[in-house]
C-alpha cells in the first residue's frame, strides 16, 4: 500500500536521526564503513519529493524544505570528515566539527542577529501567538522576518519559503491545531536546537 507524504516525512526524520548516529559511530571507530545504505534510502526519498510539491500541503512542503536543508548540511559535514580521514589529516569528533561549522556561520552572519550566549548556548526562542491569522497579517510578517533573520544568522540561507507560502502555512496550521476550539491560541516559536533552526506550533490556550 503506497505511503502518504506525511508518513514519508516522518520516516525521513527518523532515518536522518539514524544516519547521524551511524556516522558518529563510523567516525568514532565503531563502524568499519560509512552507512551507505541508510544514506541512499534518505537521498532517494528526498529526491522523490523534490519535484512533487503539488502532492504536499503547504505545511508539509515547509516541513520537507527544513528536512532537506538539514540533510544537506549534515552531508557537507560528513563529506569533509571523510576527506580528512582519507588524507590522514588531524580531525576532531563529529559533534565538535558540527559545532565549529555552526559557530563560523553564525559569526559570519552576526550582523543579522545578536550573538548567541557564551559556551554555544542557543539564543532564547522567539514566540508569537495567533487566534485568527486571517486578520493578523502584521503578526505573520513579524514572525516571518524573525524566522528569516535567525536562519540567516545560522547560515541557513537557501530554501526559505516566500512570505506568501509562509502565510498560508501559518493559517493552515493554525486552523488544524485549533480544530473546533475557536477560542484557542496557537503559539509559534522560532528557536535554534543543535545548530538547526526550528519553527514549532502548539496550542497555548
Amino acid at each position: 500500500m503506497p505511503t502518504t507524504p506525511e508518513e514519508d516525512l516522518v520516516q525521513l526524520e527518523k532515518d536522518i536521526r539514524t544516519l547521524k548516529i551511524e556516522y558518529e559511530q563510523f567516525f568514532g571507530g565503531g563502524r568499519k564503513r560509512p552507512p551507505a545504505d541508510t544514506q541512499w534510502r534518505v537521498e532517494s526519498l528526498i529526491k522523490r519529493y523534490s519535484d512533487r510539491g503539488a502532492q504536499m500541503s503547504y505545511s508539509q512542503r515547509f516541513r520537507y524544505t527544513n528536512i532537506a536543508q538539514t540533510f544537506a548540511k549534515y552531508c557537507e559535514i560528513w563529506r569533509k570528515k571523510i576527506k580528512e580521514r582519507e588524507e590522514g589529516t588531524t580531525h576532531r569528533h563529529f559533534g565538535a566539527a558540527a559545532k565549529a561549522i555552526e559557530t563560523q556561520r553564525a559569526t559570519s552572519a552576526g550582523h543579522a542577529e545578536p550573538k548567541r550566549p557564551a559556551q554555544g548556548e542557543p539564543a532564547a526562542p522567539f514566540a508569537m501567538s495567533f487566534s485568527d491569522p486571517e486578520h493578523e497579517t502584521k503578526k505573520i510578517e513579524k514572525l516571518y522576518q524573525k524566522l528569516v533573520a535567525v536562519r540567516t544568522a545560522a547560515g541557513e540561507k537557501g530554501g526559505t519559503p516566500s512570505f506568501e507560502d509562509f502565510g498560508k502555512f501559518v493559517r493552515e496550521k493554525t486552523r488544524e491545531l485549533k480544530g473546533k476550539k475557536r477560542s484557542a491560541q496557537i503559539e509559534y516559536t522560532v528557536s535554534v536546537e543543535d545548530g538547526r533552526v526550528k519553527l514549532k506550533a502548539r496550542v497555548s490556550g
